[in-house]
């Protein structure tokens, strides 16, 4: 039975090409909210953490009715880091919107997105967003798609994928770039003859497979996902079962059947096959699981999830400051904790460490996993996490390393800097192309070399360069890679900051503290500029006379410190260096806190 009432799509893209924008559009204009209804900009980046920077995390789910058929919605996150949302969501949908940014074209995250879809069979339609932007390159970006798609070895009928031209943010969509339309009746109606509509035995015996999973304090689990085979019921017996065989099939009940309503969700006492639905009830249900009917416990395959690439070790906070800040400080706190986020994270991977206290986390990417830490900590945790170490990997005998593609598009009076900068880190330049007054770049470089770069690479262009990368395989190990030339400013005490001790270091490398900031013996409180560290002490007072006083040291003149962000903190780390992490405060501080314990290991080392 082919549902002509239904289509399913997927929204995929590169990071900052418009797709959540235009889901808010494709929303209003399908008439999902009232006319007086009050919505927020980028309405499905729903978290703190989206909002403020501006990027999709989680692929969610909305949908919309266009006349009379409902069409089903997935927005996707376009940062590299959080493919593995993406490819787990391509199994909901039957087709994908392609989005392209008008004047950036095609990009690393592009290629992935479109490759999985491929891989999948799914139709693609081709929309080019942010035609209205200055300096768009709208015919050149259409090439570029169709180039992309002959490299991904496309089928004939892929080739043929229509192209819509878009104005996300104006919300206009036209099939041609000079069209004057004033909606987005043309996706609307494009989406509507290309993506097919689900071809399903709706008299089957029930079928579906879990490809999200949220939670809910009142209803626990909530699995979403589409029903492949049949129809589920609301308190309907089902047998879990998984294809990779790594639980044993057991028998549960759906106390809760929901379809998707624009941004809210609709009980339901039924749903038929194609539909995209959400159940709870289920407790130890996850992702890649299959939803079967009792009489017929039959798996679905799910999408194999491309492996991480980076680890960092989560340990418990043994800092003087420890429990002072944090709401949940024990092993069991975070181990918990970091074995929940499993359930919803499909890329990440958590493993106990070498003692109880401590536990190694495997993501796609530091943003992947410094996404996870600042979740973390905004939910009351306290806890410390080491530099980011890459994952090797032996391929018939030979160590190797990930290998990522980077595109860097920069002014052309820095294209020099950059070229110095990523040859020293083992780069090797792919391609160079002019785009009008900047440069696009492409460089293959393991993932090593990146750490530490991408503020570098901002001060290099002066805040006008962008840089995207894309994991693309393993490379044999390409030598050793220099991190960070200078050294470190560590407190020689624990007490309070005083001006008369910033002002003294300060003339020894740059500061990252401020005056009556707390700090402990150990704490790495500035930058020198020399590789040796350096112990400082920044906790020193002006011993007063009759004729000096304490207001004297009003004339001191302090240097604006720098304060690092959670991500700058993760790549400015050295491996014997941690960074301390509570609901109020980011410390980087010395693996080892005693400054004499240090001296003592580093004379120990320098004997063998």
């Amino acid at each position: 039975m082919i549902r002509n009432d239904l289509r399913n799509i997927a929204i995929v893209a590169h990071v900052d090409h418009g797709k959540t924008t235009l889901v808010d559009e494709m929303l209003k204009q399908s008439g999902t909210f009232r006319e007086n209804q009050v919505v927020a900009e980028r309405v499905m980046d729903n978290n703190d953490i989206e909002r403020e920077r501006g990027i999709t995390i989680l692929a969610k789910n909305t949908s919309l009715i266009y006349k009379g058929i409902k069409i089903n919605v997935v927005d996707t996150p376009g940062h590299a880091d959080f493919g593995g949302e993406v490819e787990r969501i391509l199994k909901m949908v039957d087709g994908v919107l392609l989005l392209v940014d008008a004047f950036e074209g095609t990009m690393p995250q592009t290629r992935f997105v479109l490759s999985k879809a491929l891989e999948l069979g799914h139709k693609v339609v081709v929309v080019v967003n942010k035609i209205d932007r200055p300096g768009a390159r709208v015919n050149e970006v259409v090439d570029e798609v169709l180039e992309l798609l002959i490299s991904l070895d496309a089928t004939d009928e892929q080739l043929d994928s229509p192209v819509v031209f878009c104005s996300g943010r104006n919300g206009t969509a036209s099939l041609s770039p000079e069209g004057t339309e004033t909606n987005l009746e043309a996706l609307f109606e494009t989406i509507i003859s290309h993506i097919p509509a689900p071809d399903v035995d709706v008299d089957g015996p029930s079928q579906m497979l879990v490809s999200s999973i949220d939670y809910d304090n009142y209803v626990g689990r909530i699995a979403t996902g589409k029903i492949e085979r049949g129809t589920l019921k609301k308190n309907q017996e089902v047998i879990i079962c998984d294809h990779h065989g790594l639980h044993e099939p057991y028998r549960a009940k759906v106390a809760n059947l929901f379809t998707i309503d624009g941004l809210t969700k609709d009980s339901v006492e039924s749903a038929d096959a194609g539909e995209i639905v959400c159940i709870s009830g289920i407790e130890n249900i996850t992702i890649g699981d299959t939803v079967c009917d009792v009489e017929h416990p039959e798996p679905l395959p799910f999408v194999k999830i491309s492996e991480p690439t980076l680890e960092m070790t989560f340990s418990v906070n043994d800092s003087p400051f420890a429990g002072t800040e944090g709401k949940f400080c024990t092993s069991r706190h975070l181990r918990d904790r970091l074995y929940r986020e499993l359930l919803k994270d499909v890329s990440l991977k958590v493993e106990d460490g070498t003692s109880s206290d401590n536990f190694r986390v495997m993501g796609r990417g530091e943003m992947h996993l410094s996404i996870l830490i600042e979740t973390m900590r905004r939910e009351g945790y306290e806890f410390q996490v080491s530099a980011p170490r890459v994952l090797y990997k032996e391929i018939d005998g030979v160590k190797c390393e990930p290998l990522e593609e980077v595109t860097c598009e920069v002014p052309q009076e820095y294209v020099g800097s950059v070229i110095e900068k990523l040859g020293a880190r083992k780069g090797e330049m792919k391609d160079m192309t002019p785009r009008g007054d900047r440069m696009n770049l492409v460089f293959e470089i393991p993932t090593r070399g990146l750490f530490g770069y991408r503020n570098e690479f901002l001060t290099d262009t002066r805040g006008e360069g962008i840089i995207n990368s894309l994991f693309i395989g393993y490379t044999p190990f390409k030598g050793e890679i220099p991190k960070r030339t200078t050294g470190s400013l560590i407190a020689y005490e624990t007490g309070k900051t005083t001006t008369y001790g910033i002002f003294n270091a300060q003339e020894r490398g740059i500061m990252f503290v401020v005056p009556s900031q707390d700090i402990y013996e150990g704490q790495i409180v500035g930058e020198s500029p020399k590789t040796d560290d350096i112990c400082v002490n920044v906790c020193k007072k002006k011993h007063l006379t009759a004729i000096r006083s304490a207001g004297a040291d009003e004339a001191l003149r302090l240097v604006t410190p720098v304060i690092f962000s959670l991500e700058e903190a993760i790549e400015y780390i050295n491996n014997d260096e941690l960074i301390e992490v509570t609901p109020k405060s980011i410390r980087l501080r010395k693996a080892v806190l005693s400054n004499v314990q240090r001296m003592k290991d580093a004379a120990k080392l320098k004997n063998q």
